[in-house]
């Protein structure tokens, strides 16, 4: 195991944090186990004094055939033990074809371990496309809640309908997680979370809700991310809506560090040897409190997450990371000029390999709607100019930083002629709608595609619609055809002929179970690029 000197002295030799050394030192960093060759040790057969299964289950990344089941083994959260002895313990899981679960199907033993804080992670194969089924887990005497999932329909198939939802960006001491009670009660196929399921930040008084962890500065250490994993997923709103449906993850900054960028840190004064160890730390913790499969393990502070899928014919989505391998913010974070170094076109927000994937996926896809699922914001939308003739500035962490990319990337869907291009963003905390053109700041060009901007579960706090400001935004950008401030998620129902997003706002998150109500719809017909207010 290195400590900070040996990787210090490193960094000196190589004259910085370089890509080589990064890898070099992903094996060795604390705390992270040798996965594939670590052997679990005795195995316990405790006898809890209290619920072990008190963060719930989930199922997430769904085949045509099976899906993966989680849970984790958690009596008391926000302890630093979390309650359980250092040894693994044998997990029987379960799945059927009904609730009772009198028809099981399938059925096996696995071992939660200290090394991955008694999460399970089931990859379960061999069931039927297209189908619901229920599952629940077993550990010393203590059975979970049944959780309900799906699996996706035959790739060869056309369904006549998909309904899902995403959401992004739940801070928990800003508000309540209302939306997900009222999210489980549209019942959709599947849930698509863009990021910040956790934020880093030390406790606030004077908050809704107070984070536990360190009084001052981020989370630091692997314990540290673990307990605040816990803490959010011990909300019960949150909880029932992992039951309900499965779930595709993708992360932003906030499960890490704020606006950090691949292995630069937001604040540049911070120890580089440091940040890598948080950042495999932080990368270990998610997967340890997510439904992903074990092509996700972590190596140390590397964790691939983009990956892809298809709802049949109907719709292929590509989920991204904008993080892990982007370059530096240009011009710090924003908002600044287009200039020339945000116009550099060495500025990636996806890296190489992750662009050369998504292009090789979009060319083979057969879906009759293309779905790109990520972070930031896609838009190139120019603030409001505060004085008359001042020059217009746009967000250098969104893809205004990285604009050669993106126009790039929507050129490459023009040309190639990708099928209905839509793409949902997060991260903002506000509701977007915005039609994409190659560049955004010629508004007589061609709209190639669509965004759908979903705002905050509850960063952000109560929020408001915001109407004045969609006036003065819309004379500066031709792309945006709405906005607002308030919290919430998005429904999405997908048909061979239309696109609908339903924009659900939760009226104040600041109070628990308050209403939501339906504050927009919009629609894209196929083969018709821009949206129309429905």
């Amino acid at each position: 195991m290195l400590t900070h000197g040996p990787i210090q002295s490193a960094l000196r030799h190589e004259g910085g944090l370089t890509r080589r050394l990064f890898l070099a030192q992903a094996a060795a960093i604390a705390a992270l186990p040798a996965f594939a060759a670590a052997r679990p040790g005795p195995v316990g057969r405790p006898a809890f004094d209290t619920d072990p299964f008190r963060l719930g289950v989930a199922s997430g990344d769904p085949s045509e055939d099976g899906m993966v089941l989680w849970t984790r083994l958690c009596p008391r959260p926000l302890e630093p033990d979390h309650g359980m002895p250092q040894e693994a313990v044998a997990v029987r899981w379960e799945i059927a074809e009904n609730e009772s679960m009198s028809r099981g199907v399938r059925r096996g033993t696995t071992l939660a371990t200290p090394q991955l804080a008694h999460s399970v992670h089931v990859e379960v194969t061999g069931l039927r496309p297209g189908r619901t089924y229920w599952y629940r887990f077993h550990a010393g005497g203590a059975t979970s809640p049944v959780g309900r999932t799906r699996t996706l329909p035959p790739r060869e198939s056309l369904p006549a309908k998909l309904r899902f939802a995403f959401a992004s960006c739940q801070h928990l001491e800003h508000g309540h997680f209302t939306a997900y009670r009222h999210m489980a009660a549209q019942d959709p196929d599947f849930v698509v979370h863009l990021g910040d399921y956790i934020y880093e930040g030390p406790g606030k008084e004077g908050q809704v809700r107070r984070h536990t962890g360190p009084e001052k500065g981020r989370l630091q250490t692997l314990r540290d991310y673990r307990i605040r994993h816990s803490q959010y997923r011990s909300d019960p709103d949150l909880q029932a809506m992992h039951a309900r449906c499965p779930w595709w993850v993708t992360w932003d900054d906030h499960e890490f560090d704020n606006n950090y960028a691949n292995t630069v840190p937001d604040n540049k004064d911070t120890d580089p040897a440091t940040f890598l160890i948080r950042r495999a730390a932080a990368y270990q913790a998610y997967y340890e409190a997510m439904p992903l499969r074990s092509s996700c393990i972590p190596a140390g502070p590397d964790l691939r997450l983009y990956r892809g899928m298809a709802f049949g014919r109907l719709a292929e989505f590509q989920i991204l990371d904008t993080r892990q391998y982007r370059t530096d913010q240009p011009n710090g974070d924003g908002p600044k000029p287009l200039n020339a170094a945000a116009l550099d076109p060495a500025n990636s927000l996806l890296g190489r390999e992750q662009r050369n994937w998504l292009d090789s996926r979009l060319i083979a896809s057969q879906g009759r709607w293309n779905v790109i699922a990520q972070q930031v914001m896609m838009g190139m939308v120019a603030r409001v100019p505060k004085a008359d003739g001042a020059e217009r500035t746009y967000s250098m962490d969104q893809w205004p930083g990285a604009a050669h990319e993106r126009m790039a990337l929507a050129r490459f869907w023009q040309d190639r002629r990708v099928p209905n291009p839509v793409v949902l963003t997060g991260d903002i905390h506000s509701n977007w709608v915005n039609d994409l053109r190659v560049d955004d700041r010629i508004g007589d060009s061609p709209v190639v595609a669509t965004e759908f901007v979903g705002t905050s579960i509850s960063s952000g706090g109560k929020g408001g619609l915001a109407e004045a400001e969609l006036g003065k935004l819309q004379a500066e950008n031709p792309c945006v055809r709405f906005f607002s401030r308030e919290r919430g998620y998005v429904l999405c129902t997908v048909t061979p002929e239309q696109w609908r997003s339903d924009y659900l706002a939760a009226e104040d998150v600041t109070q628990p179970n308050g209403p939501v109500v339906l504050r927009r719809s919009f629609v894209v017909e196929s083969g018709k690029a821009g949206a129309i207010k429905a």
